[in-house]
């Protein structure tokens, strides 16, 4: 459905990352290696990052293909970040939301993408949804399953302390299982940064990282190079990343287990790493 690509270390231009590899994500929106659903990711694209100082990150968005846009290359070529997220969209259903419907997503200092499709949308949600605040729903940035799954993340890291290590993999945690019980058969895999961690899950789909050599973090749909260090994530799978160390954790099947509410999400401890 879609390809995406988060990462945090020392400050690097965008294209070092995203189109200078020779299966970068620039190239994924065409030619992927290893998605699942889908072959094209043409239906927008999107990039954020963190300018130096500044908490709040900036957004590059279009509603067309990456390949199609004259000035992507220039600002990849000379911007500089320590930490970016990324992504390249194939839309599970054509709509009018143009490039608010591409990620990434953005609240604060987060930013969020959605790699996948929530199954019967968007009646499969519907008492999900009903659980939202209402000006919440209200504020959703597009009509797709996307932006009502960051809306559900949203309202968990509003709910709990942000400002703690592993806030941002708990309120993936809490989200995935939470839309998996209610629409079985969803893929589900998520990325979240806020310029210093990144978060991820891997839930139907791909998921791999490389920790660099000369430091840094990459966490991707897919290796955009043939660097032996790329790790593949299982799946089922909560990730939580520095730029330095990643932890690997299971994630239950929640139609074996409880759900994991908003609150306990925002509070829980953190898991034991899977190696």
């Amino acid at each position: 459905m879609c390809r995406h690509l988060a990462y945090v270390g020392p400050p690097e231009p965008l294209g070092r990352l995203l189109v200078e590899p020779p299966h970068a994500l620039y190239r994924q929106s065409w030619a992927p290696r290893r998605q699942r659903y889908g072959t094209v990711n043409a239906d927008g694209f999107g990039v954020g990052w963190y300018a130096e100082g500044d908490p709040v990150p900036a957004r590059y968005r279009r509603a067309g293909p990456i390949w199609a846009d004259q000035s992507f290359a220039d600002l990849a070529r000379v911007v500089r970040t320590r930490a970016l997220l990324a992504a390249v969209r194939d839309a599970t259903l054509a709509g009018a939301d143009a490039e608010a419907a591409a990620a990434p997503f953005a609240s604060g200092p987060w930013l969020f993408s959605h790699n996948g499709a929530v199954r019967d949308w968007p009646g499969s949600l519907a008492r999900v949804a009903a659980g939202l605040p209402a000006g919440e729903l209200l504020s959703l940035e597009a009509r797709n399953d996307s932006a009502l799954v960051w809306a559900l993340v949203l309202h968990r890291l509003r709910a709990g302390a942000t400002d703690v290590p592993g806030a941002g993999a708990r309120a993936l945690a809490g989200t995935v299982l939470e839309v998996a019980a209610a629409s079985p058969g969803s893929r589900l895999n998520l990325l979240l940064t806020d310029g210093a961690a990144v978060a991820a899950t891997a839930w139907g789909d791909t998921l791999w990282y490389l920790t660099r050599p000369g430091g840094g973090t990459v966490v991707a749909s897919e290796p955009y190079d043939d660097d032996p260090g790329w790790q593949e994530v299982p799946d089922r799978t909560l990730l939580a990343a520095s730029g330095t160390d990643v932890l690997l954790t299971p994630l239950a099947d929640p139609r074996e287990n409880a759900l994991v509410p908003a609150a306990a999400a925002a509070s829980a401890s953190p898991k034991e790493p899977r190696t």
